[in-house]
């Protein structure tokens, strides 16, 4: 598959155009930013172990049947995906409380929630993404109804679906945010990544920190905890 003109740079990633207008290639880069990108720094390494990651558990996300954008891994930073038009709402999971959610209504970090909170947010860097209800992203026709409704099946499915694999490995999925996008058939389905960069991830026992948090905070041991995740997750590294 050939990679042709760069059509779209973003915090951690680059999206470039192959032969086949339904298919882009995405490269990872190893960029990190936090708070809607005031601060910027670099995670050696973590392009390749988001890429891989992320493919890894789109593959069994799709075996599941949750559908993905995935269609192949072709190194360790680049990955062929259906091309699709992304859908302006990040979806936020929280399973236990920490970070905004424990900030915002003052509560601890580490509660476990009787179950899942589901927020929107609309994905608008000018406006630093807030948080939305249904009825908001009808009336801006950010997406229908029955959009929202499949959004939410899929995201509890996923939730489910992710706790379990983590769970095998010793790691509590506290939160994570997803994106979903549409095909040129108009297909919903998962795009965008899941790695330590989107989710938040503690190790069961120790509640030690295996995400971008490490970066965010200043904690550092940010590359460590990455490959930690990638060696669990794959036995590698």
């Amino acid at each position: 598959m050939q990679k042709l003109q760069q059509l779209y740079e973003g915090k951690a990633k680059k999206v470039y155009a192959t032969e086949d207008p339904n298919v882009v290639i995405v490269s990872y880069k190893d960029d990190a930013t936090a708070f809607n990108g005031q601060k910027k720094g670099t995670i050696t390494g973590k392009g390749a172990i988001n890429n891989r990651m992320t493919n890894n558990l789109m593959r069994r996300l799709e075996a599941a049947g949750v559908p993905t954008h995935y269609i192949q891994e072709l190194n360790d930073r680049e990955t062929a995906v259906k091309k699709v038009s992304i859908i302006p709402l990040e979806v936020i999971v929280r399973n236990i409380s920490a970070g905004s959610f424990a900030k915002r209504y003052g509560v601890a970090e580490g509660i476990v929630f009787d179950e899942p909170t589901f927020e929107f947010s609309y994905k608008n860097d000018d406006l630093g993404d807030p948080l939305i209800n249904t009825s908001h992203a009808l009336a801006l026709k950010l997406a229908t109804r029955e959009e929202i409704d499949l959004i939410h099946t899929y995201t509890m499915q996923v939730n489910d679906l992710l706790k379990g694999f983590l769970k095998e490995i010793g790691i509590d999925l506290v939160d994570f945010k997803l994106e979903f996008g549409k095909t040129a058939g108009g297909q919903i389905v998962l795009a965008d990544e899941i790695s330590p960069d989107t989710c938040r991830l503690w190790d069961e026992k120790t509640h030690e920190k295996l995400d971008k948090d490490r970066f965010r905070r200043d904690m550092g041991g940010a590359e460590e905890a990455y490959e930690e995740v990638m060696r669990r997750l794959m036995g590698e590294l």
